[in-house]
């Protein structure tokens, strides 16, 4: 139910590019980048009355991982669609998945980082 005005806010409040957007349980259902919300401003939307769910991603069109593939598949996934990040999912059943995460370029950074100090 939030409007693109409140995707804007929370993406500068939360210093994040990316906002999973899910419905009660969690269950994911779209996705907003920054570059989502650019293209809407430039198409003159009208930022306080769109819905947030109308610029958004949606399945199947949305990249995902899982706590099972490693580092290194994270961040070939997140170079090759050219994102910020992807949901982290649990699978409920069909069509259903749930956020349990998030798996960013900071994220992937950090680990390198981690890494690198303990050679």
């Amino acid at each position: 139910s939030a409007s693109v005005y409140d995707a804007v806010v929370a993406l500068f409040l939360e210093d994040i590019g990316t906002l999973f957007v899910v419905r009660e349980g969690g269950i994911l259902q779209g996705v907003v980048s920054r570059k989502d919300l650019l293209k809407s401003a430039l198409g003159g939307l009208e930022f306080y009355k769109v819905p947030v769910t109308v610029v958004m991603t949606r399945m199947p069109n949305i990249i995902t991982t899982t706590f099972e593939e490693n580092i290194l598949e994270v961040a070939h996934k997140i170079m090759e669609y050219e994102i910020d990040a992807l949901p982290v999912v649990k699978e409920l059943g069909p069509g259903k998945l749930e956020v349990v995460g998030r798996a960013s370029k900071t994220n992937i950074a950090r680990v390198m980082v981690d890494l690198g100090g303990k050679i």
